[in-house]
């Protein structure tokens, strides 16, 4: 009888946790899964700059955008370097291009970040509050995040000047993506 009752917990539990794993923005993307995004508007999103106003992509429509989701304040130095390298790189701050780097922190934990690396503070740093954009976009359970269903990993998602998704990369080496980037991009513009 003991046995019997374990056996239907067992199966109560798996089939909680296959209704969850299946619904809605709770679903998790694979890197495949990602590429249904491709040649399809961006979803509407809404992030915050670090005053906490909400913030647009149509903001920023007739340039490509480069979406860079990532671990955040966790990620030392590794996400550090990444955004600081989006920074400083002229073809992603230009009137063509422009790179943000998405985080589920806080603003105020980037602001200390800042003064122990001065080179973040030329980063564009857009904040997903709540981890809602990245939980609607499927980016929490892919193969490059430490902290699967709760932070990104390391993910771009690039988009035209018509904010049309053009390419999407999922990167569990967190390297520093930039050249690559760019060649996608003008690979789209030609």
């Amino acid at each position: 009888m003991c046995l019997v009752g374990v056996f239907a917990v067992f199966i109560g539990v798996a089939l909680i946790k296959t209704s969850r794993s299946g619904s809605g923005n709770n679903q998790a993307f694979t890197r495949g899964d990602l590429n249904t995004l491709i040649g399809k508007p961006m979803p509407d999103i809404e992030l915050f700059d670090k005053e906490g106003k909400p913030y647009s992509l149509n903001n920023v429509r007739g340039k490509n955008v480069v979406l860079f989701f990532n671990e955040g304040i966790m990620c030392y130095p590794a996400c550090w370097n990444q955004v600081a390298q989006f920074g400083a790189d002229p073809r992603f701050n230009s009137q063509d291009a422009v790179a943000f780097s998405v985080v589920v922190d806080q603003p105020n934990q980037w602001r200390q970040a800042m003064s122990k690396m001065p080179e973040l503070a030329s980063a564009t740093i857009l904040f997903d509050q709540g981890v809602k954009v990245s939980r609607s976009l499927g980016l929490l359970s892919l193969p490059s995040s430490m902290h699967k269903g709760s932070y990104p990993g390391h993910t771009y998602i690039i988009l035209d000047k018509e904010g049309v998704v053009r390419f999407v990369y999922d990167d569990p080496s967190m390297a520093v993506n930039n050249d690559m980037i760019n060649q996608k991009i003008s690979s789209f513009n030609n």
